[in-house]
C-alpha cells in the first residue's frame, strides 16, 4: 500500500504514481499550471490510481468553465466503469463520492462529504483545498474560516504544507470578518512560504476590507516577484492591484495594468476580473468602450449554457459595457428558461433564481439608465448577494452599482444609508467620501460636499502609489 506524503493511504498507485501525486499537490497549493502535467503523469504512471483519478475531476469542475467539467465528467465516468468501488479504502470512496456529487453540479452536497473527510482526516490537503474553494464558490464565509480552522491543530509545525493551510485560513478568517486575526495569520503564511499566492492573497483582501490601500499597494508592491508571475492567480493579484490604485485616483496606472495583463486573460475567472475592472470605471462615468468592446467578444462561447451564476454577472457586465444590451438580455431570457424548469441539486439553479437573475437585470437596467429600477431589484437581495459566490471585495461591484444607482434616481434615503454603511466600516476609503460628496451636493450641502471630497482627496494622498510592474 502506498502512502502520499501527508501519511494518507494509497491504492492503486506505485510508488513513481504517488510522487507525481504529491507534487501536483504541492503545484496546487502554490496555484501553478503544472499541477495539471503532474496529475497526468500520476496516471500515466498507474491508470487506475483512484486518488489521481479525483485529483484530475476536482481540477477540471472547479475551473467553473462548462466544457472543462463536460470532460471531466467523461472521464472520471469511464475511470468508474473500470474499477470496483467497493475494493477503495473509505477516504478514497468518500472523495468519488464528492466528485459525483460535484459532476451533478451539487456543490453543496459536495462541500458537505469534503467536510467529512477533513473531520476524519485533517491532514488531507486535496480535501481541505477543494472544500475551500467550493466554499468559495458558494460564498459561505463561515465554512470558508471553519472548515480549515478545523483541521489547523492536526498540521505540524514541520510540515512544508502548514503556510499553505494558514494561507486558507487566513482568507476565511477575512470572509468572516476577522481582520486582524486574518493579517497575523496571513503573514506568517507568507513568512513560512514567500510564495504562497493564497496566501498573499488573503492578506491583501484582509487591507482591501479595512480600506487600507496604502498599506495594500506597499504589501504587493515588496513582493512583485513572489505573486505576478508563474501562477494562474496573477490577473486576479493584478486586479487586487488595480483596486488600491483606484482609491488613490490614479486611473492611467490602472489602465495601463489593464492593457498589460488584464486583456490578455482566456479562463471565466480572468475574464471576470477584467469585467469587474471595467465595470467600477463605468459606474464613475469612465466608458472604455474599446476594452468592453474586446472583452465582451470572448464571453459568449462560456456562457452559452447555465453553468456558474457568478460568471453570468460578468458576462452581463461585459455586455452592457460594450452597448450589446440585446445579448445581454437573450442571456437573461437563457437563464430565465432554465430556471423555470426543475434542476433537483443542482446549486447554480438556486444561484441564478435566487441572485444571479435579479443581479442580471439590474446591470442592464444600469445600462439602460433605468436607476430606480436597479434600486428595486439590487436593495432587496442586497444581504444575500453572498449565495452566488465569490469574495467580499469582488461582490463589492454589485453593492457600488446599488449605490450609484440610488444616487442618480434620486433615492436619497437609500443613498444616505448605503454611504453611511459604507464610511462607518472604512472610514479610510476615498472612494466611500466622495460618494458622501455626491450625496452632500444632491441634497444642495455645498459646504458638506466640499468637506468631503476634501477627506476624499487626504486620504488619497496618504496612499503611496507602488510602482510594481
Amino acid at each position: 500500500m502506498s502512502h502520499d506524503q501527508h501519511g494518507l493511504a494509497m491504492t492503486g498507485a506505485s510508488a513513481a504514481a504517488v510522487r507525481h501525486y504529491d507534487r501536483a499537490i504541492d503545484e496546487l497549493l502554490h496555484f501553478r499550471a503544472e499541477v495539471d502535467a503532474e496529475a497526468n503523469a500520476a496516471l500515466a504512471e498507474s491508470p487506475d490510481f483512484a486518488m489521481g483519478h479525483v485529483l484530475v475531476a476536482y481540477l477540471g469542475l472547479l475551473t467553473t468553465e462548462a466544457e472543462d467539467a463536460r470532460t471531466a465528467r467523461a472521464r472520471f465516468g469511464a475511470f468508474l466503469r473500470r474499477i470496483d468501488g467497493a475494493a477503495l479504502l473509505p477516504r478514497e470512496r468518500a472523495h468519488v463520492a464528492a466528485v459525483r456529487a460535484l459532476l451533478g453540479g451539487d456543490f453543496l452536497t459536495c462541500g458537505a462529504l469534503l467536510a467529512g473527510i477533513t473531520a476524519e482526516y485533517p491532514r488531507d490537503a486535496l480535501a481541505l483545498a477543494t472544500g475551500h474553494q467550493v466554499d468559495f464558490f458558494t460564498g459561505d464565509a463561515r465554512m470558508l474560516r471553519d472548515r480549515i480552522g478545523g483541521a489547523l491543530t492536526a498540521w505540524r509545525e514541520d510540515d512544508p504544507h502548514l503556510g499553505h493551510v494558514l494561507g486558507m485560513y487566513a482568507f476565511g478568517l477575512e470572509e468572516a470578518g476577522h481582520y486582524d486575526r486574518s493579517e497575523e495569520v496571513g503573514l506568517r503564511a507568507v513568512e513560512l512560504n514567500p510564495r504562497d499566492v493564497w496566501g498573499i492573497h488573503a492578506v491583501v483582501h484582509t487591507y482591501e476590507m479595512q480600506g487600507r490601500f496604502g498599506d495594500g499597494l506597499r504589501y504587493l508592491d515588496a513582493r512583485v516577484p513572489d505573486w505576478s508571475s508563474g501562477t494562474f492567480f496573477n490577473i486576479h493579484n493584478w486586479w487586487h492591484y488595480c483596486l488600491y490604485a483606484l482609491e488613490t485616483g490614479d486611473v492611467p496606472r490602472v489602465l495601463a495594468i489593464y492593457d498589460a495583463v488584464l486583456a490578455g486573460g482566456q479562463a471565466c475567472m480572468e475574464l471576470l476580473d477584467a469585467a469587474a475592472l471595467l465595470w467600477r470605471l463605468h459606474l464613475e462615468g469612465s466608458d472604455q468602450h474599446e476594452r468592453w468592446r474586446a472583452l465582451a467578444e470572448a464571453w459568449p462561447a462560456r456562457v452559452a449554457e447555465p453553468f456558474y451564476a457568478f460568471n453570468d454577472m460578468h458576462a452581463v457586465m461585459s455586455y452592457v459595457g460594450a452597448g450589446r444590451i440585446g445579448e445581454a438580455e437573450k442571456l437573461i431570457a437563457g437563464r430565465e428558461a432554465y430556471v423555470a424548469e426543475p434542476h433537483p441539486g443542482v446549486t447554480n439553479h438556486d444561484m441564478t433564481l435566487r441572485v444571479g437573475l435579479p443581479v442580471c437585470r439590474a446591470i442592464v437596467a444600469f445600462g439602460r439608465g433605468d436607476y430606480g429600477a436597479v434600486v428595486d431589484l439590487l436593495h432587496p437581495i442586497r444581504h444575500r448577494v453572498g449565495e452566488f459566490g465569490g469574495s467580499h471585495a469582488q461582490r463589492d461591484a454589485v453593492q457600488r452599482t446599488l449605490l450609484e444607482a440610488a444616487l442618480r434616481a434620486g433615492r436619497r434615503d437609500v443613498a444616505r444609508m448605503l454611504v453611511s454603511e459604507r464610511i462607518s466600516v472604512r472610514p479610510c476609503s476615498p472612494y466611500n467620501w466622495l460618494k458622501q460628496a455626491a450625496l452632500a451636493e444632491a441634497l444642495g450641502d455645498g459646504a458638506a460636499a466640499a468637506v468631503a471630497r476634501g477627506r476624499a482627496g487626504e486620504l488619497a494622498r496618504s496612499g503611496i502609489v507602488g510602482a510594481a510592474g
